[in-house]
Order: C-alpha cells, then structure tokens, then sequence
C-alpha cells in the first residue's frame, strides 16, 4: 500500500470506523454480528468487533 494511500485508510479507520464499527456501510458478513466487512478509504476490509474489549481486528485488507 503506497504511503498517500496508507495515510488515507489509517485517517479513515481512526475517525470512521473505530468509533462505530458497526455502522459507516459495514456489513455482517453471515449471521455472526460481529465479522463485519466495509469499504474505507477505498480499501475493502474483512473484521471482526470483540464487544468485550473494544477491539477491532481486521483481518483481510483488498486494495487494487
């Protein structure tokens, strides 16, 4: 990922969707609530949310 592109999805995931990483277009992915899949900054992103810490764990990044 070049650095104007990283700086874009890092901005993104900060003010976006670590606040609500339920909301901001994401989707379930299958009846589990919490492995979503979203679009930030461009950059398709597989996650799952831990409720019980506050985590957000992405676990495939997409970009072309």
């Amino acid at each position: 990922m070049d650095p104007s592109l990283r700086a874009r999805f890092d901005a993104g995931m900060r003010t976006s969707l670590a606040p609500d990483p339920y909301g901001q277009g994401s989707a379930p992915m299958g009846s589990d609530e919490d492995r979503r899949e979203a679009t930030v900054a461009g950059v398709v992103i597989r996650y799952y949310v831990s409720r019980s810490v506050l985590t957000v764990t992405v676990v495939r990044v997409v970009f072309l």
